[in-house]
């Protein structure tokens, strides 16, 4: 009684389009780091400031920031793939035009044109990745993942290596390298249903009227306030060629990607969000005010902004998970009136530092930096409650925890169930089957849980799959089940992004159950993402009250443990 078993697909073998829009992405990630680099050249060159140099920030973020509002419309209006195109082509125009001009001016004014496209680029991408990818989304997010730890470690290096040869190389090397991803993407994405709900431009407004939505908002504003200050104006005292600027900023930006990936995640499940968040919102204002008082040596900048990525690899993962959690509205709606105050942010900062360099000293912006650092701790305390209301799913307040919906008739019987734990993936009726046959030789009814998350990277969100979608996998899973003589009923829980929260959200359920044991499956992001700590898995196995099995068609269960856990991640390696 069991579905064909095949081998785990690598999350690596996706269609044409997910790495057609994978390669995109990493072009659009390298977006900021790519001009860091050029900054000091740009104003010896155009003979400018550096406060008017620092305006290409502002036009490009604040730009960006407003079209948030209404890309959601866009999209809705006329579909992912023409949102995505259309964004990449005013991408590959405006940089282009942004390297033939001459005028700091005219850069300034062509970025804020590329700041368009790039909100209508990166407020779809993540959802085309995930509609294109084959064999369920992990593969894709995985993809989606290391696009942007890409993007953002290699772009300073090749921002530095072609300015080296002239400020106008990065420039034209976006738009060399937007027009290949313009092309791939035409021709290998197929075009994809609209969704049928239009979505208002004035959604991300009215959702900021949600407090806990509004509160992380402004927290993640001052952080970037302080964040684009640091990005903006640090080039200026490490007194450092484009090339060796590069250097710099690619070793901030694998700093960035590395605690981005690995350790936010073990830091959230250990400590949970607010507390990390407070702790590295304190390590950036430090750092910053380092940057500040040794401003006058290049050795002290250098390695504060260097040690800052840490911080802000952590920070960027935890504010978008802590938005998520608390926001009671669409995710991608929350997403986009996040964006929208996060950008404003960080397009502000660059303008008012320039403005205060001019009138008092170099200095002056990093203190002020780093008091916005400080500045959203008690920001983010204010809504303390309710983010701990969210992870803990106290079912009080304002934030939407993670949900289950029955699918199919109630179980015919009150006997402790076997609970099977499963995903949108290839393997997920093998894994089935396998419970099944546990919940047989232990005479248990089956209860068949299909775990629909929400995608969150960065600040992205997109669902996985439709509701409709998810209840078709559980009631094949059931039609299957039934016609093998197996009493199973099922549910589908709907996370938030927070893969710990929906492991605890099941535990929980299956507490309330009575369940005997709840199985889960390999996972196809593999088992180091699958038992690392912060993984579902690991949070289902630390706060179950039943046995916890790992199963597999072709082994016997395995009960997980903390010390199983430990020797998984060990063999994984």
């Amino acid at each position: 009684m069991s579905a064909p078993h095949k081998k785990a697909a690598s999350p690596f073998r996706q269609p044409k389009a997910v790495w057609a829009v994978a390669f995109a992405c990493v072009i659009s990630f390298m977006g900021i780091g790519l001009v860091d680099p050029i900054l000091p050249a740009l104003a010896e060159n155009l003979d400018a400031t550096p406060s008017q140099v620092s305006l290409l920030f502002s036009s490009y973020l604040i730009v960006t920031a407003v079209a948030m509002l209404f890309v959601g419309w866009v999209s809705s209006r006329i579909g992912a793939k023409r949102t995505l195109v259309t964004g990449l082509a005013v991408i590959v125009v405006f940089a282009a035009l942004a390297g033939a001009t001459d005028s700091i001016n005219g850069i300034v004014g062509f970025r804020a044109g590329w700041g368009l496209g790039n909100a209508l680029f990166i407020a779809t991408s993540l959802a085309v990745i995930v509609a294109s990818a084959s064999g369920g989304f992990s593969g894709a997010i995985i993809l989606y993942e290391t696009a942007l730890g890409l993007g953002i470690a290699v772009g300073p290096l090749l921002g530095g290596e072609l300015g080296g040869i002239s400020w106008r190389g990065p420039f034209f090397g976006v738009a060399a390298l937007m027009a290949v991803a313009l092309i791939a993407t035409l021709a290998f994405v197929p075009d994809l249903p609209r969704p049928k709900k239009v979505t208002s431009p004035l959604a991300p407004l009215k959702a900021l009227r949600h407090r806990g939505l509004l509160t992380m908002g402004i927290m993640a504003l001052l952080y970037n306030w302080g964040f684009f200050t640091m990005l903006g104006y640090a080039p200026y005292p490490m007194e450092l060629d484009a090339h060796e600027l590069g250097l710099v900023f690619t070793a901030w930006g694998l700093l960035v990607a590395a605690f981005s990936v690995f350790f936010a995640p073990r830091l959230q499940a250990r400590w949970g969000t607010a507390p990390v968040l407070y702790a590295n919102l304190l390590g950036l204002g430090i750092v910053m005010a380092v940057i500040a008082a040794g401003v006058a040596d290049p050795t002290t900048v250098i390695v504060a902004v260097v040690v800052s990525g840490a911080f802000i690899g952590i920070n960027n993962t935890l504010t978008t998970q802590a938005v998520m959690l608390v926001s009671p509205v669409e995710r991608p709606v929350a997403s986009s009136a996040y964006g929208f105050l996060r950008f404003i942010g960080g397009g502000l900062a660059p303008y008012v530092a320039g403005k205060l360099a001019d009138a008092t000293d170099l200095s002056v912006p990093f203190y002020l930096g780093a008091a916005t650092f400080l500045l959203a701790i008690p920001v983010l305390a204010s809504g303390h409650r309710l983010l701990r209301q969210a992870e803990t799913d106290t079912g009080e307040g304002e934030p939407v925890p993670p949900t289950f919906t029955p699918v199919g008739a109630p179980a015919p019987t009150d006997a402790p169930p076997v609970v099977v734990a499963v995903g949108a993936h290839p393997e997920a009726a093998a894994v089935v089957d396998a419970a099944a046959r546990l919940a047989r030789d232990t005479g248990s009814p089956l209860e068949v849980v299909h775990v629909r998350q929400t995608a969150v990277v960065e600040e992205q969100a997109a669902d996985t799959e439709t509701e409709a979608e998810a209840k078709a996998a559980v009631t094949a899973h059931l039609d299957r089940l039934s016609g093998l003589g197996v009493a199973a009923t099922g549910q589908i829980l709907t996370g938030v992004g927070d893969h710990a929260a929906a492991g605890r959200a099941l535990a929980r359920h299956a507490a309330e159950a009575g369940a005997r044991t709840v199985a889960v499956g390999r996972s196809p992001r593999g088992p180091l993402a699958q038992f690392a700590d912060g993984s579902f898995t690991s949070a289902l196995t630390h706060a179950a009250t039943c046995t916890v099995v790992l199963v597999d068609p072709d082994e016997e269960p395995r009960p997980l443990t903390t010390r199983s856990l430990t020797e998984l991640r060990a063999e994984a390696r």
